[in-house]
């Protein structure tokens, strides 16, 4: 019996593709690796993400990409520059939504194999430096208070990775050499969650 080997999408920005860090140390490879590690067959991730992009950008994105019509597992984070460009967070809330209930369907309609990723908090990086870091902060809960709000209501799974992405504020092992994004050992965290999540996932379909 030839072994399964499982499809993951991840949708985004440069937080998902992993700007200022080699390829492999971005959160969706490494998590893939960490499936790997652990016995799971899993193709390379597909990635839908840019740097710059807001939610409707991303919608954008999927709309002009050729991608399979279902995935076994999919990942959504997306929101930061919303929050950079200062749009409202009703209008994320509603865009945000949309992309969520796409994730979904992606994910051949299991909300159980959907994994949002809360915003980090770029205000503490070095490029925030002048800035209101407060403000951005305040901003930044704002969305991700409307995201969880989403991801409960459509039961998908949420790992609120911010607090964490504070911590840069203190470790700049934390942060890229762009002084901007999270570095390899950031994503590490993040990825070690999230295979953690869709390993229990695949478990439970044996």
């Amino acid at each position: 019996m030839l072994a399964i080997s499982h499809t993951y999408l991840a949708l985004g920005d440069s937080y998902t593709i992993g700007e200022g860090v080699a390829v492999a140390e971005n959160f969706p490879y490494q998590t893939v690796q960490l499936l790997r590690r652990s016995g799971h067959d899993f193709h390379a991730p597909e990635i839908v993400a840019k740097t710059g992009w807001t939610t409707d950008e991303l919608q954008k994105g999927i709309d002009s990409t050729l991608l399979r019509k279902q995935y076994d597992m999919v990942s959504l984070l997306i929101g930061v520059n919303n929050q950079y460009r200062g749009r409202s967070a009703s209008q994320y809330e509603e865009e945000f939504e949309s992309l969520l209930k796409q994730a979904i369907g992606f994910a051949g309609n299991h909300p159980e194999h959907v994994f949002v990723l809360s915003i980090p908090d770029w205000g503490v990086t070095p490029f925030a430096e002048g800035r209101d870091r407060e403000q951005i902060a305040r901003e930044i809960d704002d969305y991700n208070n409307a995201n969880k709000v989403l991801a409960d209501k459509y039961h998908v799974h949420y790992y609120d990775i911010t607090p964490g992405t504070r911590v840069a504020a203190t470790d700049r092992t934390l942060v890229a050499a762009d002084n901007l994004h999270p570095s390899g050992k950031e994503y590490e965290i993040w990825a070690r969650q999230l295979a953690a999540g869709i390993e229990k996932q695949l478990e439970q379909q044996q």
